[in-house]
């Protein structure tokens, strides 16, 4: 009777390490993924890392009023959201499935 608990308990740790290295694998695959925040009809892209590293910002030059600078700050901040807003989605989309069915608080 033991014997076959064990053998369980083994069956389901490999089954752990085995999903451990797939959400490593998801979450590298995420992380080199960019993601590109748009503001303005595309006057202002933000492009993120799936770190959540700004990498890049561009801002078209027809957007650019010096009378207007508020209006510059809120497109950067309304892109940059956008961007993140993406990665957010696009993490709870991938890691998700790994977490489906299981009540593991602090996970994801």
């Amino acid at each position: 009777m033991m014997r076959g608990g064990m053998g369980n308990m083994n069956n389901m740790m490999k089954q752990m390490q085995k999903m451990q290295k797939q959400m490593e694998q998801a979450q590298n695959e995420l992380n080199e993924r960019t993601f590109v925040g748009t503001a303005g009809g595309g006057m202002v892209t933000v492009t993120a890392n799936g770190l959540k590293q700004i990498v890049e910002v561009v801002i078209k030059e027809e957007v650019v009023d010096p009378e207007d600078i508020d209006m510059l700050q809120d497109l950067v901040l309304t892109a940059t959201n956008d961007a993140i807003k993406q990665i957010e989605e696009e993490t709870a989309k991938t890691m998700g499935q790994f977490t489906k069915g299981m009540n593991i608080p602090g996970l994801f």
